[in-house]
């Protein structure tokens, strides 16, 4: 053992651990740890973004995109309250980061001195940050800092990846101990679980004997890192793939097989696929409402008549939604080369489901019947179909994509292509605006040699037009494509559709004239010192955005498009007590409305 600052160690423990990167902002609760971060900087390289929210996002994509973590630090009272919206995001979507948060000395506890939430418990802001953790840690003695440095990066990425707290009183980075980096398991220790040979048999088995079957993959695949084995099992045994938005690329959009989203605003052949199997194999998805067309039968799926075989490495997944004929827990990687080993040792499997395959494929026309004449739509505004495509032309197939939530990820949604897994980032389950806007950093950072794009609505910009300070600051070539259609459009055509048409404040308006008010997004960008350009015209976006990209530079470009043209809906979704409202394209067939040859 070593006498040590607790400040010290805490930088020894990141730079052992590989952690590369500390996302965070100074305050006076964790001035003493910036000064042992100093010490460490050829290791641990510390970025200063002018949010909190945006560091603890830089985190959560930094990990989507490389699988390893980051750190985050933030001061004691707003500024560790700041990070809560990025814990949720990261939480809900099982992306995993090391929150530092720093709280007044212990000295001090419960006589309220600044920034101290007392009235509960002393230096309670711990239990602000419960809901939206694995696990929430708050040594007292700098003793206690080795074990729970440890144990929270094992909990952190132990099993399903999320976000871990430390809560640190500030006397503890300053004051000394003799005491020893403890480190993680990680490097020790296998982390991926598998299915009982039963459990696996009975899976291979109901797949030989369906007729119709679908995989339907989620964040887990990602993050396992299977895509490899999951293409070679749809290849294997021709059955076509459903992806979550977070699955997206581990089987390439481009496949034959591959159908992409479900839900909503999925694709229509996706949710035909979705009603009509007779067999659904989720791997490490959640069957969450948007995906599930809010659970009514016959608009996505048609659970029970359909059988369900669901894999997941956490348990409490497993039946949430629909009951499983067959739950398995087990890592999705592990689960995959199982389940291919018994088709190996077994065989007989189904090779060929001509019928099945043809049907989808008769679905797939009819959507780009549909939808195929509106990409060569020239308008100004812009329209969104187009805009989608453009994007897609200029971007290699390693290129991340960030996405924040709006009306245009719902297009994003039905009409991207991803081709490779950690190419598309989402914020899906918890939806934080500003994600994508401010994630696109850590992405960047964590694949320096790819380009990085983030396509964000004009509303998710403007809560975080902040990421240009810090683009510009270390020098982090992202683009972004701000779509911008003067309108909180995603709500605005909520309002639309189940309000009668009453718009009330999710328009963008300059005083009480009508006229749509946004910023100049491009003079916005060049007064921080990035360069900007406005598109209105279809035919400048690609070369504008090629160019932005090969200029190796901070880039925003300000597209113009048309916030009256809305994604076509090919599922539901539903608000209760209002009701629902019915597809745009297609129509929801139960499975006795199949069975009765209506509709299907």
């Amino acid at each position: 053992m070593a006498r040590m600052k607790g400040g010290e160690l805490i930088a020894e423990f990141l730079a052992r651990e590989g952690i590369e990167h500390v996302f965070g902002l100074c305050g006076h609760g964790n001035v003493g740890m910036l000064d042992a971060l100093h010490a460490v900087r050829d290791r641990v390289r510390m970025i200063s973004p002018r949010h909190e929210q945006t560091a603890g996002h830089m985190a959560d994509a930094y990990f989507r995109v490389k699988h390893k973590p980051a750190a985050t630090l933030t001061s004691c009272g707003p500024g560790s309250a700041n990070l809560v919206m990025a814990l949720a995001n990261a939480y809900a979507d099982s992306s995993a980061f090391l929150a530092l948060t720093a709280n007044v000395p212990t000295q001090q506890f419960n006589r309220g001195p600044f920034q101290e939430l007392y009235r509960q418990k002393e230096a309670d802001f711990p239990s602000v940050c419960r809901p939206v953790v694995k696990r929430s840690f708050q040594p007292t003695r700098v003793e206690m800092l080795p074990s729970a440095l440890r144990l929270a990066t094992d909990t952190m990425l132990g099993g399903r990846p999320g976000p871990v707290q430390v809560d640190i009183p500030f006397n503890l980075f300053q004051e000394e101990a003799d005491v020893a980096v403890e480190p993680s398991s990680q490097a020790t220790t296998a982390r991926r679980s598998g299915a009982a040979p039963d459990d696996v048999a009975a899976a291979a088995a109901m797949l030989r004997r369906a007729e119709r079957p679908v995989l339907f993959i989620g964040h887990g695949v990602t993050l396992s890192e299977a895509a490899g084995e999951l293409v070679a099992l749809a290849e294997r045994l021709t059955i076509p793939v459903i992806s979550s938005p977070n699955g997206m690329g581990c089987m390439p959009m481009a496949h034959p097989l591959s159908l992409g989203f479900i839900g909503r605003n999925g694709v229509f052949a996706a949710n035909q696929a979705g009603r009509h199997a007779d067999l659904v194999l989720a791997i490490g998805a959640r069957f969450d409402d948007r995906s599930a067309s809010s659970w009514i039968e016959g608009y996505s799926w048609n659970f029970p008549a359909a059988k369900l075989v669901q894999v997941d490495l956490d348990v409490t997944e497993i039946g949430r939604n629909y009951t499983a004929d067959l739950g398995i827990v087990a890592d999705a990687k592990v689960f995959l080369r199982q389940l291919l080993a018994e088709f190996d040792r077994a065989g007989a499997e189904r090779a060929e489901r001509r019928a099945w395959l043809a049907s989808i494929a008769g679905w797939r026309q009819e959507w780009a019947a549909f939808t195929g004449p509106n990409f060569a739509i020239d308008t100004s505004p812009l329209r969104p179909e187009p805009v989608v495509a453009a994007v897609r032309s200029v971007l290699p197939d390693d290129a991340i994509l960030s996405l924040d939530s709006g009306v245009h990820h719902n297009w994003f949604m039905q009409f991207w292509e991803a081709r490779r897994p950690q190419t598309m980032l989402n914020a899906w389950g918890f939806s934080g605006m500003g994600f994508g806007v401010s994630g696109i950093l850590g992405a960047k950072l964590a694949a320096p040699d790819r380009p990085a794009v983030s396509v964000c609505g004009d509303g998710g910009f403007t809560m975080t037009p902040h990421v240009l300070c810090t683009a510009v600051e270390y020098q982090i070539p992202c683009v972004w494509v701000i779509w911008n259609n003067f309108v909180w459009g995603a709500i605005r055509d909520i309002q639309y559709g189940l309000f009668d048409g009453r718009e009330y404040q999710t328009g963008f308006y300059d005083g009480t004239n009508n006229k749509p008010y946004n910023p100049d997004f491009a003079a916005l960008a060049r007064a921080h010192g990035v360069d900007g350009a406005t598109i209105t015209r279809i035919a400048d976006l690609a070369p504008a955005l090629e160019h932005a990209i090969a200029s190796n530079r901070p880039w925003v470009l300000d597209v113009h498009v048309d916030a009256n043209v809305r994604p076509p809906a090919t599922g539901t979704w539903a608000l209760p007590p209002l009701p629902h409202k019915e597809p745009v394209f297609g129509h929801a067939s139960t499975a006795a409305d199949i069975a009765a040859g209506r509709r299907g």
